[in-house]
């Protein structure tokens, strides 16, 4: 999560997605009031912006008998939150879909190699489809489409992303229509804009995936910044 002046935008999603995510693989409750606790004493002496990451595991987990109940431990790490970068970001599709994708887990090694062989082809990330080409969410952020009226989100198993849900709620406020709806990349010409959201960057557009390019459309990132801007900061 990203930490501003000890406030977070969409902490309250942060807390929902870890204790759901606790119960649902330690067979445990998560203490969030304990959590908030730490958090707060974890970025007291700290400044600026900062990028807090909180993992959930189990000393007592018992790789025999993996679905017992066990109980949860937190390791909390701090950072600078990284630069803010504007610009857009050329993809490479990649076939291939994260296990357990509604869950964010440690299970990195995949997203980190496609990324690479993306990389070492000359663009600058990886965007994950399926064997039909339906998009789902690319290394580490979820993907969103314009088509000029309305913003569209891929609907296939991926990630629930907090910056991802922070900017439909603010859509919603602004009254911009959002969907979510199957989008593959046969369909990509369909689109004026595309763009890539996470907790540390709101919204990195995309200039190409694949051979499709995509407008530079100011007018998009002014429009996301807006309806994350107008999510509340919450205290830790």
């Amino acid at each position: 999560m990203r930490v501003e002046d000890g406030a977070v935008r969409g902490l309250d999603l942060h807390f929902a997605r870890l204790a759901s995510a606790t119960r649902e693989l330690f067979g445990s409750d998560l203490d969030v009031a304990q959590l908030r606790a730490w958090l707060r004493a974890a970025v007291t002496a700290e400044r600026g912006h900062l990028s807090v990451r909180v993992n959930v595991f189990s000393r007592a987990f018992d790789r025999a008998h993996p679905f017992a109940s066990a109980p949860p431990d937190v390791l909390i790490s701090v950072a600078a939150a990284p630069p803010d970068e504007s610009t857009s970001l050329r993809l490479k599709s990649f076939r291939y879909g994260r296990e357990l994708p509604h869950i964010k887990h440690v299970g990195t090694f995949p997203l980190f190699h496609f990324r690479g062989l993306a990389q070492r082809d000359g663009y600058d990330d990886a965007l994950f489809v399926d064997a039909d080409g339906l998009i789902s969410e690319a290394s580490i952020w979820n993907i969103g489409f314009y088509d000029g009226i309305r913003v569209v989100w891929p609907q296939a198993p991926q990630l629930d992303g907090v910056g991802m849900r922070l900017l439909r709620r603010g859509l919603a406020q602004l009254g911009v229509t959002d969907m979510a709806r199957p989008v593959r990349l046969s369909d990509l010409r369909d689109f004026h804009g595309a763009f890539l959201s996470n907790t540390a960057a709101f919204a990195r557009l995309v200039a190409a995936i694949d051979g499709v390019q995509f407008e530079e459309n100011a007018d998009l990132i002014d429009l996301l910044q807006r309806a994350h801007l107008s999510n509340p900061p919450q205290r830790l």
